[in-house]
């Protein structure tokens, strides 16, 4: 088996090969690490965390070691941490089981749920390259805590990895038989795969156990990846048998690895030789490594048929034939390679060819962001005497973080009813055996079937996380019905090949973000009202627009109870809490008219400046309120209220979601009123405020809004009902700032101050009458 898991408590020896590894000195280990991070209860891919490691060649055994640890609080309960593993792009998750986009094919994850501190996972043989690794806690409660006020419990990941690789690996050389013995200890072989291989063919000849005919081995080709494993294993056992394997379309330019164990026992003798033959390469012109010694092509143990790309020439194609329609029947003629469409790779005579290749121009856009398009911007022929293939160069390491979006289409008018196109994306290697039945199936890759005919003319495909490597796309005509009437057959397609970093940007109810580990770039859907989904598609809980209008006025609507507050401020002559009052209730209601999702949503200003405002008045507007409660000098109050405003400025810039830097300063005026009534009750010998109609009807009933509202704010709030939770919030916030400011002077008039606002002759005659007098 490629793989085995393994989980324990407590703390874990250092890991150590087992014996079959330890004892041979042809492997060496290594260990790596990263920094440990955070994990956070899931609620979009945001949320897990994900971890960057890569896997050096000629590794046979990969082992991970997994440690959670938690926090020591009453808080911290044993919860279960799920991990997910993969090779050659982040693993695409759904632990929501929320549906995915129309047309978007997804692998299921190779996932290990941790109840325990600790496990580890063993892969046998992986893939060298990228292998990623993402972690995270159960889906979220979807309660809206208040950070720093309730008591949580941190839980650190971190992911060790430590490798077994070969050091000294013996090379398969094409068409060259390599004489080897088994005993206890496997054969590590590795054969390179150069690119145009049709088929890899790998015998093992003259077996012979113990001194008689027989091939006691098993063998196992190829490395193993995650989620999928496409590894080859062959047990040879039968005497007279012949042992051997073919792998079609085998990765090209690629080493492959081969493993080969006996299976007689640790004390009989097996010998062979083993032979690797390649079907489709070209003799003497293959770029193979320098490691590598040129086969000789004078006695080859197989013939070898040469299998070469017909390079094409779009823009002469279309200037030689302008005239050409491009139906099924009257298409551009069929196009047969001669000497002058070869290309340098090859001489006529030479060899079939197998495939026509159409080169393809990668256009860096952004991050994460890319556009193929075939040169000269001309649409792709497909006949149906051999595929067309283009090629997507996918292997920067920095292409697995989006998501591959390939749309192929026909004209519907100019497509027969009896003839299809067919098309398969795979990933190393193109596929190239086309029949009746598309299985789309490569040595170690599981492709992607498209169809298009008359009926279907168009076929779109998703591929979120496309893996670290060359795709290609294939297509070909065919006739399922009579196929004799596809050879003279020729169809025009349109391909629009991208590589973006979220499907259709996440669409209107959802937010593409990039996120970033390291130095690696990879993106995610954040989605909202109630939208859900990989890329915000599934409505299974949307809201829908009739709600979110109403959730819209409900958060503006509801600020207009701090028209209560402005109009008490005026009445009795509190301007400058009046002036606070009206900012908050300003900036709080477009802040939450900009807050809303999809097409309820009004924008007055940039986002992040109307969330400052707004967090910036509800502070400020508890600050004034309590100093104002506590009857301080004029100028003393004034003071406060400058210097207050400006501590609220600096700690929200700081973190505005931190409760204590709202709660703080609160907090200081609130000691400063109840010292100040304390000093008052002591002075007269008598309870401060006086009137018990004052603690009554405006007290009490103030003070218990501002408990319900902070209890509301604090321990009620949800994704679901934060439209109502916090509608009220801004409601008893308003009503408890009515009932809490104090009365007006004794002998102050009501609206006295609105009356100065005037300039009456008797007003303006006494203030020249006062500078007359300073001066």
């Amino acid at each position: 088996m490629p793989l085995s898991l393994m989980t324990g408590e407590g703390s874990q020896a250092p890991w150590l090969p087992d014996s079959a590894f330890s004892a041979d000195s042809r492997l060496v280990s290594e260990q790596f690490s990263q920094a440990p991070q955070k994990l956070a209860f899931y609620n979009w891919y945001g949320s897990a965390r994900l971890f960057h490691f890569r896997v050096p060649p000629d590794t046979v055994l990969l082992h991970w070691l997994l440690q959670v640890t938690r926090g020591s609080g009453p808080t911290c309960n044993n919860v279960e941490t799920t991990v997910y593993f993969r090779y050659g792009a982040p693993p695409v998750i759904n632990p929501l089981g929320t549906s995915f986009a129309n047309n978007t094919s997804v692998q299921p994850s190779f996932l290990l749920r941790m109840l325990q501190d600790n496990a580890s996972v063993n892969v046998s043989y992986p893939a060298p390259g990228d292998w990623f690794v993402a972690a995270h806690l159960p889906p979220s409660s979807h309660k809206i805590e208040v950070k720093d006020f309730i008591p949580t419990c941190a839980y650190i990941f971190q992911p060790d990895m430590l490798v077994v690789r070969v050091v000294e690996m013996s090379i398969l050389e094409p068409d060259v038989p390599l004489p080897l013995v088994l005993l206890s200890q496997p054969s590590y072989l590795k054969v390179f795969v150069p690119k145009h291989t049709q088929e890899l063919r790998l015998e093992l000849q003259g077996c012979v156990s113990n001194g008689s005919l027989g091939c006691p081995v098993h063998l196992t080709v190829g490395s193993a990846t995650l989620p999928g494993n496409f590894q080859k294993v062959l047990t040879c056992s039968h005497p007279t048998t012949a042992c051997r394997l073919l792998l079609p379309s085998p990765p090209w330019e690629r080493w492959l690895q081969v493993t080969v164990k006996s299976l007689a026992g640790p004390r009989v003798l097996v010998t062979f030789s083993a032979v690797a033959a390649l079907t489709g390469g070209l003799c003497g012109e293959v770029a193979l490594p320098r490691s590598i010694p040129r086969p000789a092509c004078t006695e080859p143990l197989v013939v070898l048929t040469a299998c070469r790309p017909w390079t094409v020439n779009l823009q002469r194609l279309l200037q030689s034939s302008p005239n050409q329609s491009s139906n099924a029947s009257t298409g551009p003629p069929p196009l047969s390679p001669n000497t002058q469409d070869l290309d340098q790779s090859g001489e006529a005579g030479s060899g079939a060819f197998c495939f026509r290749s159409f080169p393809i121009l990668r256009e860096d856009m952004d991050v994460v962001s890319v556009r193929f398009r075939p040169l000269d911007r001309a649409s792709v022929l497909v006949q149906s005497d051999m595929p067309s293939v283009m090629k997507l160069h996918l292997n920067t390491g920095m292409d697995s973080g989006g998501s591959l979006s390939i749309s192929v289409s026909v004209n519907q008018t100019v497509i027969a009813s009896n003839i299809s196109v067919v098309a398969c994306v795979t990933a190393g290697s193109p596929f190239l055996s086309f029949n009746t039945s598309l299985n789309c199936t490569t040595a170690f890759f599981q492709g992607y079937p498209l169809s298009l005919s008359a009926s279907s003319p168009t076929a779109n495909l998703s591929i979120p996380y496309p893996e670290t490597d060359n795709w290609y796309l294939s297509l070909q005509v065919l006739c399922p019905e009579r196929p004799e009437e596809c050879m003279q057959a020729s169809v025009l397609v349109e391909t629009t090949l991208y590589l973006v970093p979220c499907l259709n940007d996440c669409g209107p109810y959802g937010q593409c973000l990039l996120l970033r580990r390291h130095g690696y770039l990879y993106a995610g859907c954040s989605c909202r009202a109630g939208w859900r989904g990989w890329s915000c598609t599934d409505n299974s809980t949307a809201q829908t627009l009739a709600q979110q209008k109403v959730a819209t006025l409900l958060l503006t609507l509801s600020n207009l109870m701090f028209l209560a507050p402005i109009a008490i401020s005026v009445h009795r002559c509190l301007l400058v809490e009046a002036s606070v009052y009206a900012y908050t209730m300003f900036f709080s209601t477009f802040y939450h008219a900009c807050d809303q999702p999809g097409d309820a949503v009004l924008c007055i200003l940039n986002y992040d400046t109307l969330q400052y405002c707004d967090f910036l008045g509800s502070g400020v507007s508890i600050w004034v309120t309590v100093l104002c409660m506590a009857r301080l000098k004029a100028s003393l109050k004034y003071v406060l209220f400058i210097l207050g405003a400006l501590i609220f400025a600096m700690s929200l810039q700081l973190d505005r979601r931190a409760a204590w830097n709202t709660m703080g300063p609160c907090l200081f005026a609130i000691v400063v009123m109840v010292t100040m009534w304390v000093y008052r009750c002591g002075r007269r010998r008598h309870c401060y405020p006086p009137s018990w109609q004052r603690w009554v009807f405006y007290l009490l009933p103030g003070l218990s809004m501002a408990a319900l509202a902070l209890t509301i704010y604090v321990s009620m709030m949800t994704s679901e009902n934060y439209y109502y939770t916090h509608s009220i919030w801004h409601m008893l916030l308003a009503g408890s700032a009515a009932f809490l400011l104090p009365p007006r002077e004794q002998h102050a008039e009501p609206w006295a101050c609105a009356q100065k606002l005037t300039c009456h002759y008797e007003i303006c005659k006494n203030h020249r009458d006062e500078l007359y007098t300073v001066t």
